[in-house]
């Protein structure tokens, strides 16, 4: 007997669909898996036998052939126990396949027949829905993830024997609903708050520009000034995802294996905080078949990597090109995959290897060999592509002992709401536009234009700073978001000389 159950693979951050054929037939009793299977695939071999034996079913003592289509895609991970399990059952006809072609099966099997949830299934069911698959069955705790995908039947099963039961008798169960206007309610836990910070009003403007406008940013300054603090209230001040915005995020966390105990939708924005010992391809993502790394991860959230100089330099250059592009291409001799990387980043580092450099009371015990190579971990490029550089100056002493509370992150994310939704409104004929941050060069020349002082203003910083083209039009970019801040069309010469402030510390030795 022959069947054909329908499964999936993951291929970077999208889905194909693959074909489960099981063929049972004479010869001595035995199981052959076909078309580019990795350990795991074969592995479940063993599982799939045990399972459906202490499940209560007869395992068929014959030659069994699976084959998986397409026969050149390398197939891995342990999601193609349940398709495997269903298709030896159709095959020995114990189940009913009148519905196999209708429905696309994923799970990972237990030896007692309970099913496992498994990573990457919302790409999976997007990828279902356009191949017009009826349905989907999944573990039970995939099943939310499943149903955020519209228009597809999503039934969660707690173990083979529910499966069989759904195919034998459909009309005794009903698919998962789900309202996804709740699965964006915010998560209640703990959030950072801005009223902690005691003084830096200089950071704390910094913050909220680079929360309005999407723009990168550095702190640079001495031990315990605040740099850290400061940079980890910036998710509290960040407008939410919207719905569009969840669904990215959701899928790149699924691939990845994010989700499996955290419901459905990603709510709030991503904030990565990798180790300065991360190696690049932790970073951008990789492996023999790539998964996504902090940066995709990181993807419409915020990417902090805090003691920036530590890092090695060949890592940070890994940063350049998804910094200018929002997207990250890893090529590898099988394949060739994109994983979006639109982010924030965010950075933090001392001045020089004591930390004291330029400090009003403790003296700075380096010397300028000693500074230029440990500035020199930062290259021009890269400096180049952070809008926002700031120093952030060791607190006055009134400032430590007095408890001063300082402005709330909500009335400052109010603020940036506003200056985002300005801009949403300028880009309406732009879809692909979402902050001030990724507009290109012919988008400036429309609305970034400049009155002759502002003009004037622009070019003694860029002779006197000698800052290339890149950083102006990120001057212009970080102009505008202030000009939103301030409820303001026009570009004016104050939004501009703040700008230009904030690109004062491109090589500091």
């Amino acid at each position: 007997m022959l069947a054909r159950v329908w499964s999936a693979s993951i291929v970077g951050i999208d889905a194909v669909k693959v074909g489960v054929e099981v063929d049972i037939s004479g010869g001595l009793p035995g199981i052959v898996v076909l078309g580019l299977p990795d350990s795991a695939v074969q592995e479940s071999k063993e599982r799939v036998k045990a399972t459906l034996k202490n499940a209560g079913f007869a395992f068929p003592m014959r030659k069994i052939v699976i084959n998986l289509t397409p026969a050149d895609l390398r197939k891995e991970g342990p999601c193609f126990d349940l398709p495997i399990s269903i298709g030896i059952l159709a095959a020995s006809e114990q189940v009913n396949s009148d519905l196999l072609g209708d429905y696309l099966f994923l799970g990972e099997v237990s030896l007692d027949g309970s099913l496992r949830p498994v990573a990457g299934v919302l790409p999976i069911a997007a990828t279902a829905k356009k191949m017009g698959i009826a349905g989907l069955v999944v573990p039970v705790d995939n099943a939310q993830e499943a149903s955020v995908v519209e228009g597809l039947a999503v039934h969660g099963c707690k173990n083979v024997s529910e499966v069989v039961d759904l195919l034998n008798h459909p009309s005794k169960h009903q698919p998962v609903n789900l309202d996804a206007s709740q699965e964006l309610t915010p998560v209640s836990h703990a959030i950072a708050d801005l009223k902690d910070v005691k003084g830096q009003a200089h950071g704390r403007r910094a913050l909220e520009i680079a929360a309005a406008g999407g723009h990168n940013l550095i702190f640079v300054g001495p031990p315990g000034s605040g740099k850290t603090m400061l940079a980890r209230r910036l998710p509290g001040i960040l407008p939410p995802l919207s719905f569009a915005e969840a669904l990215e995020v959701t899928r790149i966390h699924s691939v990845a294996g994010l989700l499996k105990n955290r419901g459905s939708l990603v709510r709030d924005r991503p904030f990565r905080s990798p180790h300065h010992s991360a190696s690049g391809p932790s970073l951008v993502g990789g492996g023999g078949f790539p998964r996504p790394g902090e940066i995709s991860l990181s993807h419409r959230g915020i990417l902090f990597l805090d003691e920036l100089t530590e890092f090695k330099r060949d890592v940070l250059e890994f940063l350049r090109q998804p910094l200018e592009d929002g997207y990250v291409t890893i090529s590898r001799t099988r394949q060739s995959v994109m994983f979006p990387a639109q982010f924030t980043l965010v950075a933090s580092t001392n001045p020089c290897p004591c930390g004291y450099y330029g400090d009003t009371i403790q003296q700075c015990t380096c010397s300028p060999r000693q500074r230029e190579q440990y500035w020199a971990k930062l290259s021009g490029p890269l400096m180049d592509r952070i809008d926002l550089q700031v120093a952030v100056n060791r607190l006055k002493p009134e400032e430590i002992t007095q408890q001063p509370t300082g402005e709330e992150s909500v009335s400052v994310r109010e603020r940036v709401q506003k200056a985002r939704d300005r801009a949403i409104n300028r880009f309406q004929e732009e879809p692909n536009l979402r902050c001030n941050a990724q507009m290109q060069s012919r988008h400036l020349q429309t609305w970034c234009k400049l009155d002759d002082s502002s003009r004037s203003l622009l070019e003694a910083a860029i002779k006197k700073l000698g800052l290339s083209a890149r950083a102006s039009d990120r001057i212009l970019k970080v102009s505008r978001t202030i000009a939103d801040l301030a409820g303001e069309d026009e570009l004016k010469p104050n939004h501009v000389a703040e700008a230009i402030q904030y690109r004062t510390i491109d090589r500091m030795q």
